[in-house]
């Protein structure tokens, strides 16, 4: 089966590329929003997520992404900090700009949440603010699909993708679609393919693949197999379909593919877990674990602890 090929002697493990915001969520689980107490104050953002899940598990995480010049952005910042998440792909903006924030009741299924996303600071970030020589310092570059909606994070993110190629650095993809911050369906899956075409690994559901898919043959019925065949034509040597509470099906460019299960929780929130098995998957890889201990792994969601005792 496909093995994955990590650059060595980097300082860094892995650099998330895109939003970091605010989460309030509800302090009471299964009220409605406006029967709550209060909230209480969270980091989130995809990449920021899966950053923290790195480092919690051990791994070197480092973020590029940028927040607003404000009490918000420093409490995003402070707390990466105090993670050990690396900040110097971090921008601090002064234009007005202001860091996403996300307000959400506590409840397994029928879960309000409420963006605010006006004008967000992580989508202000440009080509000229990512480095280079940053993203050489990787063995990982993970893009959240977010990042690709709006000018000028757009081309910004496109660009680090292509620094990672010429440096050797891993590129996953996230799809991560959130059809508010995208102008339309069609130019969403102009640009995940394109982003997806570079990249060596690609991670999304059904839903998000059939956004992709939606430019090259809108009617077709969505077929998993398939799917993964169009683009293990590219440069991806993976891809992976989550489905939920069927787990997830994960395809190789050397014609390979498996079925991974899930394991049994209480759900608390319908969101939040595809963050943590994307860094359980990569710290996992990381490690030397194989791509089906590492999607193991990632839905297990228990962190190393598993892997420590040889329970896969």
């Amino acid at each position: 089966m496909t093995s994955l090929v990590f650059p060595t002697n980097r300082p860094l493990d892995v650099i998330c590329f895109g939003r970091a915001g605010v989460d309030l969520y509800a302090r009471e689980e299964n009220v409605d929003m406006t029967d709550v107490s209060g909230f209480d104050k969270f980091v989130g953002g995809s990449p920021a997520n899966i950053a923290v899940a790195l480092s919690k598990l051990g791994a070197k995480a480092g973020v590029i992404s940028c927040v607003s010049d404000d009490g918000l952005g420093r409490y995003v910042c402070d707390y990466l900090d105090s993670l050990k998440v690396d900040l110097k792909g971090m921008v601090i903006d002064k234009s007005g700009s202001r860091t996403s924030l996300a307000i959400t009741e506590m409840k397994a299924s029928d879960c309000e949440v409420v963006i605010y996303r006006n004008n967000a600071s992580d989508l202000t970030l440009s080509i000229e603010q990512v480095d280079k020589g940053y993203i050489a310092q990787a063995k990982i570059l993970l893009i959240s699909g977010t990042a690709l909606s709006t000018s000028s994070s757009r081309e910004a993110a496109l660009a680090a993708i292509r620094y990672a190629r010429e440096a050797g650095t891993v590129v996953i993809l996230d799809v991560d679609y959130r059809a508010y911050s995208w102008h339309s369906p069609e130019e969403s899956s102009l640009y995940y393919q394109l982003a997806a075409s570079l990249s060596d690994v690609v991670i999304g559901n059904r839903e998000e693949f059939d956004v992709m898919e939606m430019l090259e043959k809108p009617d077709i019925e969505k077929d998993d197999d398939k799917t993964a065949l169009r683009y293990l034509n590219d440069a991806t040597q993976v891809v992976i379909i989550k489905a939920g509470e069927h787990g997830s099906k994960v395809y190789t460019r050397d014609g390979k593919n498996f079925t991974q299960g899930i394991f049994p929780v209480e759900v608390k929130k319908p969101f939040g877990a595809g963050d943590s098995f994307a860094g359980a998957l990569m710290y996992a890889l990381l490690q030397g674990h194989s791509l089906q201990e590492g999607v193991k792994m990632g839905l297990c969601r228990c962190g190393d602890q598993c892997i420590k005792k040889k329970l896969y």
